[in-house]
């Protein structure tokens, strides 16, 4: 998310982080490839593999050089106003379906109970129709439940995705112009050591956040 190039590779990170919060400005993961000798291995095997690794250039990051940063995105999350906002206006939507659902609830005990004294008194099918027509009733309930749980969601996490996209992105980029960094690490995968001066910038891009953007319209939820 820091630039172009790491946003593709974070993918997947944003993916398992957008339920509980926004996604990671920069997630670097290192793939260590383990070579074992396999006896069995053929020489035409051994060439492919020869072949193959022209491709990789023997220059490396020289650790020298290299300047780091690392931004706590959970901290991110429960410390920027427009993100605070957010999960207020989600919650508010939240209560109001519970508050739906109770009262739907307590309509449809009271019509089983009516039901259950009616048994002795309607005839079988009159009986059979009341029955069917509620368990349509609590289907249908059910169902407008799940979608509209859905809809809170899908607009919650287009809200989100709105914030990173037009406010936390291009701060991030800003910042990583203007201290020059070379590379910025989400910190939930760093392990950081007490002496390291000047690696967590995230209060900084929360407060460049916050004077940037304090609020955002969360997109009203089919159903609602």
């Amino acid at each position: 998310m820091a630039n172009k190039t790491s946003n593709t590779a974070a993918n997947p990170a944003v993916r398992n982080y957008k339920k509980i919060g926004i996604v990671a400005a920069a997630v670097v993961a290192v793939g260590v490839i383990g070579i074992f000798a396999v006896s069995a291995l053929n020489n035409k095997k051994s060439s492919n593999l020869d072949v193959a690794m022209e491709a990789i250039s023997t220059d490396a990051a020289n650790g020298a050089n290299l300047r780091i940063a690392v931004i706590r995105m959970d901290a991110i999350q429960s410390g920027a106003n427009a993100l605070k906002d957010l999960r207020k206006q989600k919650e508010a939507y939240e209560t109001q379906l519970r508050d739906e659902l109770t009262r739907d609830q307590k309509a449809l005990e009271k019509e089983k109970a009516e039901i259950e004294k009616s048994q002795d008194i309607l005839s079988r099918d009159a009986l059979q129709r009341r029955v069917v027509d509620y368990q349509n009733r609590v289907a249908k309930l059910q169902q407008d439940l799940t979608e509209r749980a859905q809809s809170i969601d899908m607009a919650f996490q287009k809200a989100l995705n709105e914030v990173q996209a037009n406010h936390l992105d291009p701060i991030i980029e800003s910042t990583i112009a203007k201290k020059k960094l070379s590379l910025v690490i989400d910190g939930r995968f760093a392990r950081v050591g007490e002496d390291a001066e000047n690696l967590d910038i995230t209060d900084q891009v929360i407060e460049a956040l916050n004077k940037k953007v304090s609020n955002v319209k969360m997109e009203k939820p089919k159903g609602f």
